[in-house]
């Protein structure tokens, strides 16, 4: 079973050189022409692997913000953008980033490749070796991106390892990551290994020792392909601390050695002008509506909440904020409304749930929240738990990873919000939110601004982005 899908991963380099060595794609002449019609002059052209660059969450303001800071610098750089957003224009993805991040970008100075095997990467497919066939599915779309167009730096912004070979043998191309979460990582190993159950650890397979073993043969080896792929980079970037230490131990060469703590940019200038008093009883998230951000977990802590103080019912509100990138996505939504009836309960008054929302209306959530709560476990480090901080929510987030490190830590010996673990644990600190004097905790509100407004700002990432990347850019 193991071999077969390296077996596949062989017949797509084979299959892949000749394709993007012999064949081009009709893309491939819409993007040339389209960087000749904007390039006055020689150019060197800069690629940004983000096949979902229009979904909207916090991986995408990294992109649009990356790109925003190369055109404001380097005027020598076209930049390419591949993307698997089909069903979108190249204008309709630079107005939905701007509408979402408020980050403008020139079109004139870059192009949007567009990708149709996108389809090859979504788990729905896999329901078995996901973390492999994932993989291998991004070397098709590498395969196509490549057919497309080879650019002179090749940059992962979303976590695609394997790609990194394939653009720096093929291509000859200087390749770069940005890492958001590693695709495999020592606490997933560590999770197999002493058979906890998790949402990528199956329990028939944590109960099974048989089953444990061989699952524990197949992280094992993929976590060595994963560490292969990443010696590839030549300038490596991180998000937070979490991550960091995870690449250091799973990555080769270079790759793990240059791998730099830049954390992703954050709206916290804006953010910082909203209002503190006043605020209404809501308890606001933001997150993509995916598996791992546990939605479940908040809704079940509305309903711990509501059963141990029956007073907040019709006073304190959960509203939910996040996007949808595929059908998957919206069945959770789905799942959502119907768990949030299963516990009593009630849509629109206890539990609201907002998709796709507008930059302008996230705003308006934060502006008026007094909580905001986060529940992934193991973040790697959680854009939304910095923008609770500046925007004035009271940040409840998740005890691990980014939040735990890097976030919501003390200053100057002092909070600067909550974490937990528990719905239990998350009802109780909600209830000591709620019920705290407001000028006690409007106190803590500016000591959490004060936190995040130089460490996670939109400049200070661009700056620390540059500075890695200048390497390269300067080589050129």
């Amino acid at each position: 079973l193991l071999l077969l899908p390296l077996l596949w991963g062989v017949v797509i380099w084979i299959f892949g050189y000749a394709l993007v060595r012999l064949f081009p794609l009709p893309e491939t002449k819409r993007v040339r022409a389209d960087i000749a019609s904007k390039c006055k002059g020689p150019k060197q052209t800069i690629a940004f692997f983000h096949p979902y660059c229009n979904a909207g969450g916090g991986g995408e303001r990294v992109l649009w913000s990356a790109i925003q800071a190369i055109q404001a610098t380097y005027s020598n750089y076209h930049v390419v953008v591949y993307s698997g957003d089909v069903d979108a224009t190249a204008e309709a993805i630079l107005a939905k980033a701007h509408q979402s991040f408020g980050v403008a970008v020139d079109p004139a100075k870059m192009t949007i490749a567009f990708l149709h095997t996108r389809d090859y990467v979504e788990d729905k497919h896999y329901p078995r070796f996901t973390m492999l066939m994932q993989s291998l599915g991004s070397l098709v779309l590498a395969v196509e991106a490549l057919r497309v167009h080879r650019p002179a730096i090749f940059i992962d912004t979303m976590g695609y390892a394997f790609t990194l070979p394939l653009f720096a043998m093929l291509a000859g191309s200087k390749v770069a990551a940005y890492v958001h979460y590693p695709t495999i990582s020592t606490d997933m190993l560590r999770k197999v290994a002493q058979g906890e159950g998790d949402f990528n650890n199956d329990g028939a397979v944590a109960r099974s020792a048989i089953l444990t073993t061989l699952k524990l043969v197949y992280y094992r080896l993929f976590a060595q392909l994963y560490g292969l792929a990443g010696w590839f980079s030549s300038v490596t970037m991180v998000n937070s601390s979490w991550t960091q230490g995870h690449i250091k131990a799973l990555w080769w060469g270079h790759g793990r050695e240059k791998a730099a703590l830049v954390y992703p940019p954050c709206d916290t200038s804006t953010l910082e002008r909203l209002p503190l008093p006043g605020r209404s009883a809501i308890v606001v998230s933001v997150a993509q509506f995916r598996q791992e951000k546990n939605h479940r977990l908040q809704v079940a802590t509305m309903a711990q909440l509501l059963e141990q103080h029956p007073q907040y019912r019709g006073t304190v509100k959960l509203v939910m904020i996040g996007g949808c990138r595929n059908p998957g996505d919206e069945q959770r939504v789905a799942d959502l409304k119907e768990y949030t009836t299963e516990l009593g309960l009630e849509l629109g008054t206890d539990v609201v749930i907002r998709v796709n929302v507008t930059y302008e209306e996230l705003q308006s959530w934060l502006g008026r929240a007094v909580i905001g709560i986060h529940t992934m476990k193991d973040e790697h480090f959680g854009i939304g738990v910095v923008e609770f901080l500046a925007a004035g929510p009271v940040c409840l987030a998740h005890n691990s990873a980014g939040p735990k490190m890097d976030i919501v830590v003390p200053l100057e010996g002092k909070a600067t919000g909550f974490l937990a673990t528990s719905s239990e644990e998350y009802a109780a600190a909600i209830h000591t939110i709620v019920s705290m004097r407001e000028s006690d905790r409007i106190a803590l509100q500016e000591r959490a601004r004060q936190s995040v407004s130089t460490r996670f700002s939109e400049k200070q990432f661009q700056a620390q982005f540059l500075l890695q990347l200048s390497p390269l850019l300067n080589e050129l």
